[in-house]
């Protein structure tokens, strides 16, 4: 790269930050289908497959993701991936999973509003994985890395996962990794935004694989895994073989699955059992129950001669009731037998033994099983959930919702239903929030609003839900009660109920089936077998067989409940829990802020190559992503109430907030206004409703939140400054000042540095740090393991030529505790090298020389170099002097002399002379020898702001603590800004406590809270003696008009009389009456207290209430220095009233003159006067109204200047 003919400089530097990053990879369709030119459901599919195709597979919709499964791994959730979304808005970044979960926590820390993230689609959609990733990133950013607590509560909520899907996935047609049970997880945060606990709610888990799967399907992965990866004592203790020996893996003849590692994923799930704190016991206990579950599955039944079931094998069943802990003989009776018992008149009757048939006896088996898995994972999910329980105060939590999405199947039975009926109330969450309480919402707020057509699915959930006109559950549980004792009963029962649904439109029924049109298409269900599924209820053989264990696991834990004989309540049915959680869970995603993931399925072959777009339309459809897109684009992105806007925002206008502090005392909704039109935020992006603001696009409230950041940020970063300031100004002021003392008025100065205030910080190119080019000296210098760099900076040395004479050169100039480094910079092949030219260890350097003109250069005096002595041209020439001196113990000396004889390279003396020369504009110049240099202020000049004479480092001292604020109940809020109560000249107001508007107190029943020093604005001790400068105390006050005969007096600067007049003994006409008494010396300023103030701070003063003070000076942070009974120290300034005393009387008239007294006096000519008679007051009147002007002239031309004042 060439740039003006010439090759770039290339040093070893950090690359500039590119803006551009995120766009390197090239973009296909638009990421946000709100811009979308056509918005139709062809439209939507055509930019999802392109964006799918190039590996884009998640896009946007205004603030809900649409995900579409990839079916491979495209490195997008690496540790570098995650990081970069880290506080980022959705803008920002392209669309990913990872900016969903980072605008919910950022929107939960900075809102303090639970969240909640809804992930919906159809299995193998790709919502466990969008679930484990949200965690992952909540996991990721939280903070509390130090604290060993949070860190575990994290480990734990992470590994739920791996745990969970074990017991809970299973492969089927669809996907190889189902979850079949819904899963809602509630992460709790601290006020830091810290994970502190979390809770898991378990919903309709499938427990009908574990007895039955079709072919090419799996059971849960965690019999898999244990049948495979089984350790020698479980083998041993429970007889586990391999899967293909148990019924319940083996029937539907798939034990592997491509990419799944059984033996691993075995591994794993006891490392997160562990990782829970599940205790070895409670990790074998829940391994037995597996195997007692797979032996089950082996005992067969075969008709004996009666007729009746019989277990073809004994030694099975005694296997299984040594797992059980139970009597054989219970086992085989309860397994082929059912105890039946008549009721009359409502009192119990004779008891029976049935014998069931081989198939009755198959259904007890497989009921037994599925009620002891549906048992172990419930107890599971408990077991985790008291691990995961914090006992302490919850602030926010953010909850996930993983729950198995819409099916259609060749044959829909119960738990289709169940599962499809939870999708539908999600359907409705999504509807209500985005399309149906938004519309409706814009009507109630009286926004501006054209209305979009949707379909609202609350219908549906009607028809299954409903008690009156009853729906299908209820049906159900109606049929069950009339017909309890026979399936097939109860299943036509339930059929002739159906009828009443016959006139909606939803509803079909056909025969043993009936139809219901979902939001995501039709689906038949079969009625028989529904009715039995829908008791849900153990037989009480088989609860009594398992109360009699003598495993307290079982008895005790599994099995704890006991069957109340004399109850007449009907036990809750499996449609009565299912539609009582469900509920529940909306309930609890009502009351949170929602973010929504939409996943699509693109193809039913699990492929990373197919997108089938029929397929695709259909999910598109139904999830209604068109009518998302036209409410998205109609409306509002953001909306809040006016009090939460204003509570976020309030920083960012200077009339609702100061220095952090809330200072708005009108209403919400003119707060919200002003902070809009002081951001300058255009009429056509916000609305303002009847109680809420509402925002248009989402590009501005990022904004807002973005100049908030910033706020902070630059509040940080002044308290930093000071803190620094604070910390080591001290000694950087307390450097200077021995500089100048080193000087010792020896040497003219410059005019900047008398005013400069500027502190001897030393390492100015950060060589000490090695950030930036300081990287680069670092790496050259040789530094010892002791040696640190005290000074760094840029400066000339004079360096010899042959033949020629010697010129100054660049260099670098490094100072550390033991030697003097020259460092020299140079071009090769297009790349800077540096080189430490020149160690100078102290103990070589005799002694330093300066001139008495205000010339740049010192000398290095050298013992006896053979390269001579070292001449230096710095700016900074003073501090390096300093640290010399201060470095070497005050072994090096500096003379000050008029010229400066110095030693060549081989020894030879030559002298450097200095002269002054005023056509020199600024710095020196240098040739042969001979320093020109302008006139330099006196020698004896003071610098302002040195310790000895009004230091700033006085002035920075740490401010005395402030009145101890008082409890945020008993806390005054101060009055308001009145025309009788004067603020500080900065604009400060009280600030109100607390941070939030409250209601103005009247002004005798509350006094305000002493004002916040502002950052960077430091109140000194009253003690110190020594006062801050008032900004324009130099500039002269404004007079009134006076007359002619009193102006020079007026004008007279202080400390100059007025010439007195000519005094005239001739005699003189009768004076006039008395003028009205002269006007007092305008002495300080009065101020009385409204509100009492007590303070035991040292340099502050305590006073009454009326107390009048005389304030000596006022500074800018709200502290004004008064005196009150002799006493001098710092008070509030909103604690004060402008108080005025009293004029004092006038004179009394002179008394009448007498008759004949009134004689006329002879008068004087004016021409007859003497000269310096005549002339003495006009004299006098024109030198003060010259000395003014000019006074005033230097002043502006001091502050005209004042900007360049960092040089020394």
């Amino acid at each position: 790269m060439k740039k003006f003919g010439k090759k770039a400089i290339k040093a070893n530097r950090p690359a500039r930050a590119d803006w551009k990053e995120t766009a390197k990879k090239k973009q296909v369709g638009v990421s946000d289908m709100t811009l979308l030119t056509k918005i139709t459901n062809e439209a939507i599919n055509d930019n999802l497959q392109k964006r799918w195709q190039n590996g884009d597979i998640y896009t946007y919709i205004g603030h809900v993701l649409i995900s579409v499964n990839p079916f491979r791994d495209l490195g997008i959730y690496t540790e570098d991936v995650l990081t970069s979304y880290q506080g980022k808005n959705l803008l920002e970044m392209p669309p990913h999973v990872f900016a969903i979960a980072e605008a919910a926590y950022h929107h939960m820390k900075g809102y303090n509003e639970n969240q909640c993230i809804i992930i919906s689609g159809e299995s193998g959609a790709g919502k466990t994985e969008a679930a484990k990733r949200i965690m992952q990133y909540i996991a990721a950013v939280s903070g509390g890395g130090r604290d060993s607590a949070i860190q575990n509560t994290k480990d734990m909520v992470l590994a739920t996962n791996p745990l969970l899907e074990s017991f809970g996935c299973a492969k089927t047609l669809r996907n190889n990794n189902s979850s079949r049970h819904g899963k809602y997880l509630e992460i709790q945060f601290n006020p830091q935004g810290e994970p502190i606990g979390a809770i898991i709610t378990n919903y309709l888990l499938e427990k009908n694989r574990v007895v039955g799967q079709i072919e090419n399907e799996r059971n849960f992965h965690i019999f898999y895994q244990l049948t495979k990866a089984a350790p020698a004592n479980y083998k041993e203790q429970f007889g586990l073989q391999g899967p293909e020996s148990y019924l319940y893996t083996s029937q539907s003849k798939c034990l592997d699955v491509d990419g799944i590692d059984d033996v691993q994923d075995f591994q794993q799930t006891v490392q997160s059992m562990q990782t829970i704190g599940l205790q070895q016991s409670e990790q074998d206990a829940i391994f037995k129950m597996l195997a007692i579950i797979l032996w089950l599955g082996n005992v067969v039944f075969v008709e004996n001669g009666d007729g009746n079931a019989a277990i073809s094998d004994p030694d099975v069943v005694h296997f299984i009731a040594y797992l059980l802990e139970v009597e054989a003989e219970a086992l085989d009776k309860a397994l082929t037998n059912r105890v039946m018992e008549t009721q009359r008149g409502g009192r119990r009757g004779s008891v029976y033994e049935v014998p069931l048939n081989v198939t009755q006896a198959q259904a007890v088996r497989d009921a037994l099983s599925k009620s002891i898995y549906e048992r172990l994972f419930e107890w599971i999910v408990a077991r985790i959930n008291v691990s995961l329980q914090f006992h302490g105060q919850v602030t926010t939590l953010i909850g996930v919702l993983d729950i198995y999405g819409f099916e259609i199947f060749d044959d829909n039975s119960f738990e289709q239903l169940c599962i499809n009926y939870v999708n539908e109330k999600l359907q409705q969450i999504f509807i209500e929030l985005t399309l149906k309480a938004e519309q409706e919402e814009y009507v109630s707020e009286r926004i501006e609003w054209t209305p979009i057509k949707f379909f609202n699915n609350k219908v549906v959930c009607d028809l299954i839900e409903e008690k009156r006109p009853p729906g299908i559950f209820a049906a159900l549980n109606d049929a069950c009660a009339t017909a309890h004792a026979d399936p097939s009963a109860a299943d036509n029962s339930f059929v002739q109920r159906l009828g009443f649904l016959a006139n909606n439109q939803h509803f079909e029924s056909r025969g043993n089936k009936f139809l219901i049109r979902h939001y995501a298409g039709d689906v038949m269900y079969n009625v028989e077998g529904l009715t039995d599924k829908n008791k849900d209820s153990l037989l009480k053989d088989l609860l009594d067989l398992a109360a009699s264990s003598r495993d307290s696991f079982i008895s005790q834990e599994l099995f704890s409940e006991r069957i109340d004989p004399n109850s007449k309540k009907r036990p809750p049915t499996a449609s009565d829990k299912i539609k009582a959680s469900c509920n529940a869970l909306v309930t609890k995603l009502m009351q949170c802020h929602p973010s929504y993931v939409r996943t699509i399925k693109p193809n039913d072959n699990k492929s990373s190559k197919e997108y089938d777009q029929k397929r695709v339309l259909h999910q598109i459809q139904y999830l209604g992503l068109c009518e998302n897109i036209r409410v998205r684009r109609a409306g509002f992105a953001y909306r809040t109430t006016f009090e939460k806007f204003v509570e976020r925002f309030y920083l960012l206008c200077p009339s609702t907030g100061y220095a952090g502090d809330y200072i708005w005392h009108g209403d919400s909704q003119s707060g919200c206004l002003e902070i809009l039109k002081h951001n300058n935020i255009g009429s056509d992006e916000w609305q303002l409703g009847t109680t809420k603001v509402f925002i248009r696009r989402p590009e501005t409230i990022f904004a807002l939140e973005d100049l908030r950041d910033k706020y902070w940020h630059n509040m940080a970063t002044r308290i930093q400054r000071f803190w620094r300031l604070n910390k080591h100004g001290i000694k950087h002021l307390q450097l200077r000042d021995a500089g100048n003392q080193l000087l010792g008025h020896r040497k003219e100065r410059r005019r900047f540095s008398l005013v400069s205030q500027r502190r001897f910080a030393g390492d100015y190119l950060d060589v000490r740090n090695g950030s930036g080019v300081g990287a680069m000296i670092r790496n050259t210098m040789n530094l010892q393991g002791a040696e640190e760099v005290v000074f760094s900076m840029r400066c000339s040395m004079l360096v010899p030529r042959a033949m020629r004479s010697s010129v100054p050169s660049p260099r670098t100039l490094v100072i550390t505790n033991r030697n003097v480094h020259i460092l020299l910079t140079t071009k090769s092949g297009g790349t800077l090298q540096m080189m430490d030219e020149k160690v100078i260890p102290f103990s070589n350097i005799q002694s330093l020389s300066m001139s008495t003109l205000r010339d740049d250069w010192i000398v290095l005096h050298l013992n006896s170099s053979p390269e001579g002595d070292v001449l230096i041209n710095c700016v900074f020439k003073t501090e390096i002097a300093t640290h010399l001196a201060e470095a070497s113990n005050g072994q090096i000396s500096l003379n000050v002399q008029p010229q400066i004889q110095y030693a060549k390279k081989g020894g030879k003396p030559v002298t450097m002379q200095f002269t002054r020369d005023e056509t020199v504009k600024r710095d020196d110049v240098y040739k042969s020898h001979v320093v020109r240099v302008p006139t330099g202020e006196p020698a004896t000049s003071e610098s302002a702001g040195l310790i000895s004479s009004r230091s700033s480092a006085q002035r920075r001292q740490p401010a005395q603590r402030s009145v101890a604020p008082l409890p945020s109940s008993q806390r005054p809020t101060p009055p308001l800004p009145s025309a009788n109560r004067p603020m500080p000249s900065s604009g400060i107001r009280p600030p109100a406590v607390g941070g939030r508007p409250t209601p103005p107190p009247a002004i005798n029943s509350s006094r305000p809270v002493p004002p916040k020093p502002q950052p960077g604005s430091i109140r000194p001790p009253a003690s110190s003696g020594i006062r801050p400068p008032v900004i324009g105390a130099n500039k002269p006050t404004p007079q009134a008009p006076v007359s002619q005969a009193n102006r020079a007096s007026v004008v007279s600067p202080p400390g100059r009389a007025a010439a007195p007049a000519a005094s005239n003994s001739l005699p003189r006409r009768a004076p006039p009456p008395p003028p009205p008494p002269p006007a007092a010396k305008p002495g300080k300023p009065q101020y009385k207290a409204l509100y009492p103030f007590q303070s035991a701070e040292q340099g502050e003063i305590a006073f009454e209430k009326d107390a009048v003070l005389e304030i000596v000076e006022k500074d800018e942070n709200g502290w004004w220095l008064a005196k009150y009974q002799g006493k001098e120290g710092w008070v509030p300034s909103n604690y004060l009233q402008e108080f005025t005393p009293p004029r004092p009387a006038g004179r009394p008239p002179p008394p009448a003159r007498r008759p004949g007294s009134m004689q006329p006096k002879p008068t004087i000519p004016t021409s007859s006067r003497p000269a310096s008679a005549v002339s003495a007051a006009p004299s006098t009147q024109a030198s003060s109204l010259a000395d003014a002007i000019r006074a005033r002239r230097q002043q502006h031309y001091d502050e005209d200047e004042d900007d360049d004042d960092e040089w020394k």
